[in-house]
C-alpha cells in the first residue's frame, strides 16, 4: 500500500494491534543488545553513588545512554549542575539529524504536532534504526502508534532492566558488567554503517575510528569533539569532491 495513501481514521483496536507491533521490537536483536548495555550502565550509576530510583528515572528522561554516561561521569568528576546539564545536552545534539529524517515519514494527513513532540522523545540509535528499517512499509495514519509501541516500550524495559540490575548487582562481576556495556558501541557501529545511504558516512566512520586514539594520545580531553570534527569535514569535503566530478 503507498505509504502516501489517506485512510480513514484508525480505531481503538486498530491502533493497538499497530501499538503491539511496535513493542514485539524490544524482543529484537537490536533491543536485546540495548538491555544488555543497561545492565553496564546500572553498575556504573551504582558505583557512581547513584540511587536505583534517580537510575530510572534518568533512563525514562534523559533515555540515550551516551548522555546518561556523561551525566554519571559528570557525577563522578563534581561538575556542577550547569556544566553537567550542558554536557548532557550536548550529547544529545547528534540526535537531531535522526529526528529530523524519522519525524517526517511519522507524520500522516491527521497527525498533531503534540503527537510529534511526544514521540521525538523515544528518539535515539536503537529506535530510530529499528524504524527507519520498517516503518516506510506500513500506511502513515498508523506509524504514530507503531513507534509509540516501539519506543516507550524500550523506554519502560530498560527503566525495569536497570531496576533489576540494582536488586541483583552484587552477584554481577564487573568484567561481565563491562563487557556487556561495551556491546552498545559496537552494535551501534555497526547498524550505523549498514544503515547509512552515503559514502561519506563510512568514510566519517572510519576516520573517526583512526583519529580518536590518536587524538587521545595528545588532547584526551579533545578526542572525541576533534575526531568528530575532522573526520566528519573530511568526509563532507569528499563527498562534495566527489558531486562535482559526478
Amino acid at each position: 500500500m503507498p505509504d502516501d495513501t489517506v485512510l480513514p481514521t484508525p480505531g481503538f483496536a486498530e491502533r493497538c494491534r499497530w501499538f503491539l507491533r511496535g513493542a514485539s521490537n524490544v524482543a529484537s536483536v537490536p533491543g536485546l543488545i540495548l538491555c544488555t548495555a543497561h545492565i553496564g550502565f546500572a553498575d556504573l550509576a551504582q558505583q557512581a553513588g547513584i540511587t536505583m530510583a534517580q537510575a530510572v528515572f534518568m533512563v525514562g528522561i534523559i533515555w540515550a545512554l551516551p548522555g546518561m554516561v556523561v551525566f554519571v561521569g559528570a557525577v563522578l568528576s563534581g561538575v556542577g549542575l550547569l556544566a553537567t546539564a550542558f554536557a548532557v545536552a550536548l550529547s544529545s545534539v547528534r540526535l537531531t539529524p535522526m529526528v529530523v529524517s524519522l519525524v517526517p515519514e511519522l507524520r500522516g494527513s491527521r497527525t498533531r504536532k503534540l503527537t510529534l513532540y511526544l514521540l521525538a522523545h523515544f528518539i535515539a540509535i536503537t529506535s530510530w534504526v529499528i524504524a527507519m528499517e520498517t516503518i516506510r512499509g506500513m500506511p502513515r495514519e498508523v506509524r504514530t502508534s507503531y513507534y509509540f509501541g516501539l519506543g516507550s516500550i524500550l523506554v519502560v524495559t530498560n527503566m525495569i532492566v536497570v531496576a533489576i540490575v540494582f536488586a541483583v548487582a552484587a552477584a554481577l562481576p564487573p568484567v561481565v558488567a563491562a563487557g556487556l556495556f561495551l556491546l552498545t558501541p559496537m552494535y551501534f557501529l555497526t547498524s550505523l554503517w549498514g544503515s547509512a545511504r552515503e559514502q561519506a558516512s563510512h568514510i566519517a566512520m572510519v576516520l573517526g575510528l583512526v583519529l580518536g586514539p590518536l587524538i587521545h594520545m595528545f588532547a584526551p580531553a579533545f578526542d572525541l569533539l576533534g575526531a568528530g570534527l575532522i573526520g566528519g569535514g573530511l568526509a563532507f569535503a569528499a563527498h562534495l569532491i566527489k558531486d562535482r566530478s559526478a
